[in-house]
């Protein structure tokens, strides 16, 4: 048969991420390529203790459950949300599978084919493969260190009247970076003034590596509640295990209504027996250390990571030091293209995910994304070690 495929289907691009981990299969591989939580600190006991907490109370927790979430866990929500300066209300968000099926409901309720979204630059690359399946026309912000650059986002928001823009303004995928207090609150102002929604995209949140830093959401900016600016998402994948598969988007919350009409014609609802696996751990366990002790092992193998490199004393190679979350964004030598030297890396046993995938815009080929939180000791040094003969072999050309 001859198969008709989807204009959006035919416009998509495979994630990059997922492509390396097909050319891994059958080697032996180090990867610093995929957002790969720590496996070894997961709190597997107190995921079994609360689930088996869970089926104690018999068999209600296997039974179909509301669109918008398991009402206790969005309860629980809420007071972890207000030790974050973020007054929210159950009403006011929706449990979703992962903070990935937030981010496509939010576009799809916020969006029609051919509208704009204004993103950073460079941007998480599967933002990009929801919003091209959404007909959306992407558009890059001129950003540095600080976040968005103020000048460039007003210029933009007068030309193209975009629909919404799309920021992870906290240890940014792939960058790491942290915004600063000002170009949060310009971004704010700005998007206020001309009747732009933001959507808040906070995975990594949590995971600072400075237990004192302090590093304000746009939602508490803006004062969050009905008819805000700002759309937050946030996921247990990183602080508790990805497999849980559950995120959370709140805001405005007629606009949460439309996302739950979305989310039914989807899945009608996301698995509660990890809801109420979720909601059991949190009333029992303190996550709160927990995260901790993740933050504090991760700063760990970023500092590990980062001495290794610097013990290579390549002039060429520049990063920042990320003060939290799970990557490290080399900028390579000009002319030096990141996907020829994964090619040659993985040949040697090491993977990465080059840079170009993250740009909406034009690519800088000569980047590279590198996980630190899923290798630590040896392996992490043998993995380095690798990555450097194959950069090595380049500069050798250059």
């Amino acid at each position: 048969m001859d198969y008709r495929i989807s204009e959006r289907i035919g416009k998509l691009h495979s994630s990059a991420v997922r492509d390396i981990l097909k050319l891994t299969q059958g080697k032996e591989i180090i990867s610093f390529a995929g957002g790969l939580p720590a496996e070894e600190l997961f709190p597997l006991q107190a995921v079994q203790d609360a689930a088996a907490r869970v089926f104690e109370k018999g068999s209600s927790s296997l039974q179909y459950g509301l669109t918008e979430g398991y009402l206790p866990l969005r309860e629980q929500l809420c007071g972890r949300m207000s030790a974050k300066g973020m007054t929210v209300d159950p009403d006011q968000i929706i449990l979703t599978t992962g903070s990935q099926q937030a981010l496509d409901l939010l576009s799809r309720v916020l969006t029609n084919p051919g509208d704009v979204v204004l993103v950073e630059n460079p941007t998480y690359l599967s933002s990009l493969q929801v919003f091209s399946m959404h007909g959306l026309t992407v558009i890059p912000v001129e950003s540095d260190k600080d976040g968005m650059i103020i000048g460039s986002l007003e210029s933009l928001l007068r030309q193209h009247r975009p629909a919404m823009v799309y920021v992870v303004p906290t240890f940014g995928n792939p960058t790491g970076r942290v915004w600063s207090l000002e170009r949060r609150q310009g971004l704010l102002s700005l998007c206020r003034e001309h009747g732009v929604p933001i959507l808040e995209d906070d995975p990594y949140g949590d995971i600072r590596f400075d237990p004192d830093a302090h590093y304000p959401t746009l939602y508490s900016l803006d004062g969050g509640g009905d008819g805000g600016a700002v759309f937050y998402m946030g996921s247990f994948s990183k602080t508790v295990a990805p497999a849980l598969r559950t995120g959370w988007a709140m805001g405005d919350r007629g606009i949460v209504r439309n996302l739950a009409k979305a989310k039914q014609a989807s899945d009608l609802h996301s698995s509660t027996l990890d809801q109420q696996t979720l909601s059991e751990l949190i009333a029992h366990y303190p996550l709160d250390d927990h995260i901790r002790r993740v933050s504090a092992a991760y700063g760990s193998r970023m500092r590990q990571m980062q001495q290794l490199l610097l013990q290579r004393r390549w002039s060429e190679l520049t990063w920042e030091e990320p003060q939290g979350g799970m990557f490290l964004w080399l900028e390579l030598p000009d002319g030096l293209d990141a996907e020829a030297l994964l090619r040659a890396s993985v040949t040697k046993g090491v993977a990465f995910v080059p840079g170009s995938p993250f740009f909406a815009g034009v690519p800088k080929r000569n980047t590279a994304r590198l996980n630190f939180t899923y290798t630590e000791g040896e392996r992490m040094r043998q993995g380095i070690e690798r990555f450097a003969e194959a950069v090595d072999e380049f500069l050798a050309r250059c």
